[in-house]
């Protein structure tokens, strides 16, 4: 259906191609994603609006969702501990501000899903997808500040995921509960979605926040020169005995051993419930899990999780486009979706960069190492390329989705309860990493 696109680096090249791919990255960052939110989505009566539609038409009265400002308090978050400059931090305070006031639930704990654009509560379910996002944006602003009150009520958020998600007969996490943490009958995320108990998706996400809450601990533990208090010993231990089960989940059940795409949904007892494939959740995953790997910092889990995740990397790039975009996903009945939606497409660089930083030694066997990482970081800024010339608003931020037959998808949200700026923000800032290290490896 779709081929990878195999462009070549000429060789003494690659240190322009650093320079010029860093500064592009960092110029989107910084001149179009950031100040859109700025200043197009600060809400004066508090936090940031909860949507702007695909021609940038703004809904005041649109509903704020959980995983919309927990995105945005993670952008502003990491932005600020990347980039020092002092507006990130105050739009990064605000969110954190908006999400304690009216987003955590002072009587149930947990988070709701949505508030009314006033503010007050609208739908109080507990689903673990949002709250797992909230871990990670707070975990990011104790990362860039200190703040004690957020890394406390991620630890908080960490429990109640621990303690009314977690399956502890049957294995993994389950999707959703009412707000005084029992059963509900519709479990989705969203009409797209099967309504299944567990899914990949959540679990994902569950691990992309266990893994930046670790991270944050062990900064913390860092600080304290080798003599941390009993009290944090004990998270450290409690998060990372998570994450490292949530990784076993993935390595063992998710991935599929044949094709290595992940399974979609399951039931209870982790029957799949359908034959899609989501390239990109695939090539996201192919990072993450790297990254949860990596920061749990055990040698012979991080090795294994380097085999499997280039498996899965390569199973995603079956989606990947002769242009450098990757497609959505292929339907159960075989059919493709092809549009091209811009968090695929984000995360479409980072896994590329990702494969020619650490996978080179993976891909020996079927070609030299040295030509593997040039192709794919020659791949990875063919994808940036096809961002800059079809996604990218020039007005701000990006659109929604470049359709299958190459219009641009103005019908979807331009900014709103799933459109945020994290997928794309964020690879800017992981892509400026991964190359910052590529490049020293050069020198």
């Amino acid at each position: 259906m779709t081929t990878e696109t195999d462009m070549t680096v000429t060789p003494g090249a690659e240190n322009s191609l650093f320079a010029g791919f860093s500064s592009q990255l960092k110029d989107n960052l910084v001149n179009n994603i950031l100040p859109y939110w700025m200043n197009s989505m600060v809400d004066p009566c508090g936090g940031f609006y909860g949507r702007r539609d695909g021609e940038n038409h703004l809904d005041a009265d649109a509903p704020k969702g959980a995983i919309l400002n927990a995105r945005i308090l993670w952008t502003f978050a990491s932005a600020y501990l990347h980039l020092h400059t002092p507006e990130y931090l105050e739009m990064a305070t605000r969110a954190k501000d908006y999400i304690m006031q009216h987003f955590i639930d002072p009587e149930h704990g947990g988070a709701y899903w949505s508030v009314n654009a006033d503010g007050t509560p609208l739908d109080t379910k507990k689903q673990f997808y949002a709250i797992a996002f909230i871990i990670y944006g707070l975990a990011e602003y104790y990362r860039a500040t200190g703040d004690e009150e957020s890394l406390r009520t991620a630890l908080d958020l960490f429990h109640c995921i621990e303690v009314y998600s977690r399956d502890r007969e049957k294995d993994g996490y389950i999707e959703a509960m009412t707000r005084d943490w029992e059963p509900i009958e519709d479990m989705r995320l969203s009409e797209h979605d099967a309504n299944s108990s567990k899914t990949m998706n959540t679990h994902l996400h569950i691990i992309e926040g266990y893994t930046n809450l670790l991270r944050a601990l062990k900064e913390k533990k860092n600080r304290t020169a080798g003599n941390p208090a009993p009290e944090l010993e004990e998270q450290i231990m409690k998060v990372d005995e998570a994450t490292r089960y949530l990784l076993r989940i993935f390595l063992d059940r998710i991935e599929n051993p044949v094709s290595h795409h992940l399974t979609l949904f399951f039931d209870d007892d982790w029957n799949k419930l359908n034959d899609a494939e989501s390239y990109g959740h695939d090539i996201e995953a192919s990072w993450l899990l790297l990254e949860t790997a990596q920061v749990i910092d055990d040698p012979q889990l991080t090795a294994e999780t380097l085999d499997h995740t280039y498996h899965i990397a390569r199973a995603a790039l079956q989606g990947r486009c002769w242009d450098g975009s990757m497609v959505y996903e292929r339907h159960p009945n075989g059919h493709y979706d092809n549009d091209k939606h811009w968090w695929v497409q984000a995360e479409d660089v980072i896994g590329q960069l990702y494969l020619a930083c650490f996978h080179a030694d993976a891909a020996a066997g079927e070609s030299d190492g040295t030509s593997f990482r040039e192709r794919e970081l020659a791949n990875a800024y063919q994808s940036w390329r096809y961002i800059a010339q079809h996604l990218i608003d020039p007005a701000g931020e990006w659109y929604w989705s470049v359709r299958a037959d190459g219009s641009i998808n103005l019908a979807d949200d331009k900014a709103g309860f799933w459109k945020c700026p994290y997928h794309n923000s964020r690879m800017c800032l992981e892509s400026l990493h991964i190359l910052a290290l590529m490049d020293a490896g050069n020198a």
